[in-house]
């Protein structure tokens, strides 16, 4: 438990910086109870084993034919296994890695109000920035972080952001999109659901660009960075910094994620959970806050148009079929209501 005089002390200095989000004045109430012994949570930096995830390297798919289906094997394995592996030799370059992190520091190290006003004037959609939780009533469902949360379609038309930071993030995704399409066939195929699926429905300007920041915070043991969640699509990719916080959930554990500055991190979503009929598995992952130094990250969410319908490859289906639009909406409801996300087992047969 944070004593109350330390605490005040870092506030106060907090309430200086203009670039951090103003979670202090906002979220009051939630962290006076931290203050005074009424934490409504158990702590969530309880002594967590280091793991490294599965590690393929996909520049065998580019070796002989067993070489290559072995990849792919492993890349299946780790999948239904782990729900998260690791890639090097990606194909996205040192050089767009590099630029991306770059310009994404430049835009977090905005003054707050610009960046808050962001959208207004980027012609972005609304809530394109995003800090804090808005509809938390309790320390544990409150996310120490911000981000921009970028449709692709509005990076592709946008003139918005600084032209250094549009031109690295459509190079980014661009690269990544790629990669992201490579593997979900690999996974299809692996399934037995060989079909144009993927390739129809899942198109660049249907995904989403997620830079985050995650600020230092002053009671680490109280608050999550990124709250425990699964996430809402196919595929995600994740290039992260060597601060390390990223935290996954294997055979009922918490594991933390060693950091691997040479790799990307790639875990599978709720629609392929379901569209491969929990061959696949959608993991509970969350990030954990740091006192003393910021972490960055930029995630791709390889997503389908709102209009696409999740179906199982399979019978009997484990789940009702379903629209990406109507599962997005049901998540937001159970956010607003629940706090928490309940997922697809809404969508149980």
């Amino acid at each position: 438990m944070v004593e109350s005089s330390n605490f005040l002390e870092i506030v106060s200095q907090a309430q200086r910086m203009e670039v951090d989000p103003p979670f202090q004045q906002t979220y009051t109430t939630l962290l006076e109870k931290a203050t005074k012994g009424a934490a409504d949570h158990k702590d969530v930096v309880d002594i967590i084993e280091e793991c490294e995830l599965p590690l393929i390297d996909l520049g065998r798919l580019n070796l002989k034919n067993l070489e290559k289906e072995k990849c792919k094997s492993e890349i299946a394995r780790a999948s239904q296994e782990w729900g998260f592996f690791q890639v090097v030799n990606h194909g996205i370059s040192r050089e767009i890695l590099d630029k991306m992190r770059s310009e994404q520091v430049k835009v977090f190290k905005q003054p707050f109000n610009e960046k808050s006003k962001e959208e207004e004037f980027l012609n972005l959609s609304r809530g394109t920035y995003r800090w804090g939780t808005p509809t938390a009533t309790c320390l544990k469902q409150l996310s120490w972080s911000e981000a921009f949360h970028i449709p692709m379609s509005e990076i592709q038309v946008s003139n918005g952001f600084s032209t250094a930071l549009s031109s690295t993030m459509e190079q980014f995704a661009t690269t990544v999109a790629n990669l992201a399409h490579k593997l979900a066939e690999i996974l299809a195929e692996k399934f037995d659901c060989k079909s144009d699926f993927i390739k129809e429905n899942c198109l660049s300007s249907t995904c989403y660009l997620r830079m985050n920041r995650y600020p230092p915070c002053p009671i680490p043991s109280e608050v999550f960075a990124l709250m425990p969640h699964t996430d809402s699509d196919f595929l995600t990719i994740l290039h992260q910094d060597e601060v390390g916080g990223l935290q996954l959930v294997k055979d009922g554990k918490w594991f933390a994620v060693k950091p691997n500055p040479d790799a990307l991190i790639i875990n599978i979503g709720d629609l392929f959970q379901a569209w491969s009929n929990d061959v696949y598995k959608s993991v509970e992952h969350r990030v954990v806050t740091n006192p003393r130094v910021e972490r960055f990250s930029t995630a791709y969410f390889f997503c389908p148009s709102y209009d696409t319908v999740i179906q199982s490859c399979y019978e009997p289906s484990v789940y009702r079929k379903f629209s990406f639009k109507e599962y997005r909406q049901q998540v937001q409801e159970d956010v607003q209501k629940l706090g928490h996300k309940i997922g697809l087992r809404r969508f149980l047969v």
